[in-house]
């Protein structure tokens, strides 16, 4: 997951940094990441995992990191199987 994470990352967005040069816990903030470029992701990460990302989780925090993410789309993912 978390290297798709990071296709979808160079992809989706401008970072200052290579997507596959980050470390899993890289803050992608510091690496570049802005707002506009956070819906840009999130849009991405729905489609590609066939999830739907709550308002509830749509926070800075979410998108901090490759870990963060990935943590966050293993949840998602859970909810769908147990509803």
């Amino acid at each position: 997951m978390k290297q798709l994470l990071r296709r979808i990352l160079a992809e989706s967005v401008q970072l200052n940094v290579r997507a596959d040069a980050l470390s899993d816990d890289a803050d992608l903030y510091a690496a570049g990441l802005e707002s506009i470029a956070t819906v840009h992701l999130m849009l991405a990460i729905e489609e590609h995992f066939d999830v739907e990302i709550p308002d509830a989780l749509l926070t800075r925090q979410l998108f901090s990191s490759i870990d963060s993410m990935a943590d966050a789309i293993a949840w998602l993912q859970q909810q769908k199987v147990t509803t």
